[in-house]
């Protein structure tokens, strides 16, 4: 009796799949080797139960030549720690030496790319982060308000690993800042950023990231925002060397204050180490 339950159960299970066409639904993965294309986040997740610890370097600008050893005297730089709370949850913390700035945000995809039954061809995520600027008032005889220190951003990723080789997003980003420098500008600013990634071999990519604004660019004083890179995997550790005209190294702050351009050579030299940590035993499966 049992065996003849057990036999009707797997046939059932059998039509079940012929009737799904067979497959089973699979995500993609390795769109991109890190969560983030270079500055901006990438359309990729942390498996669960992992943590991400980031180390974002940025040098100063080449063309200032050997009085600044073309950039190495000077520095800047993000640590930041990502946590994968589910396949498509994932959250992150960091601070930087711009601004002394501190940072938080979440980022979440309702859908996947993936292929087989009920597959999607793309993955559609969001994000949404604040940053707060922990400088010294410039005026502390006023009446300063915390808010003040405050930005946010909002962001819709919309992105598709094309093939083994070549992974493509946009990225339309909303910046808010509580408090402007001048009353001209803009509290909001809207851009549409643009990632890649191409596969040259088993462990080496060149990638690359641009933020089109729409407004709150200052003729002669900001600039939009472009990095190109290349990324170097080597077992539990990506490592990016990278050419970029931003300083910052958060949303508010590289898509807001990007002050010098490619066009003059005002670029600057950097890299990015990302060490992935095991936090929680991994689950059999990835559903």
């Amino acid at each position: 009796m049992f065996s003849f339950k057990a036999k009707a159960q797997e046939t059932e299970d059998l039509l079940s799949l012929v009737d799904s066409g067979g497959t089973t639904k699979t995500f993609i993965k390795s769109a991109f080797k890190s969560t983030r294309v270079i500055n901006g986040h990438s359309l990729e997740f942390l498996s669960p139960g992992t943590m991400d610890f980031r180390i974002l370097h940025r040098f100063g600008q080449l063309d200032q030549g050997y009085k600044n050893f073309f950039g190495l005297d000077q520095a800047s730089m993000r640590m930041g720690f990502d946590f994968g709370l589910y396949r498509n949850l994932m959250i992150g913390v960091g601070r930087s030496t711009f601004k002394k700035e501190l940072d938080g945000y979440f980022k979440y995809a309702p859908i996947m790319q993936s292929t087989g039954n009920k597959s999607f061809p793309m993955t559609i995520a969001i994000a949404a982060g604040i940053t707060m600027n922990t400088s010294p008032w410039a005026d502390p005889t006023i009446n300063n308000y915390f808010s003040s220190r405050l930005a946010y951003y909002y962001q819709l990723i919309v992105g598709r690993k094309f093939s083994e080789r070549f992974t493509l997003q946009l990225t339309p980003t909303m910046v808010h800042t509580n408090l402007v420098a001048l009353h001209t500008q803009p509290n909001d600013v809207f851009a549409l950023g643009a990632g890649a990634r191409l596969k040259l071999t088993k462990r080496i990519a060149l990638t690359g990231d641009y933020f089109h604004l729409f407004n709150g660019i200052e003729r002669g004083v900001t600039y939009h925002p472009l990095s190109i890179g290349v990324d170097i995997e080597t077992g539990g550790h990506v490592f990016q060397l990278h050419f970029s005209n931003a300083t910052g190294m958060n949303e508010r702050a590289f898509i807001n204050e990007t002050t010098t351009r490619w066009g003059k050579g005002e670029i600057r030299f950097g890299f990015n180490l990302s060490r992935v940590f095991q936090l929680k035993k991994k689950a059999k499966t990835d559903s």
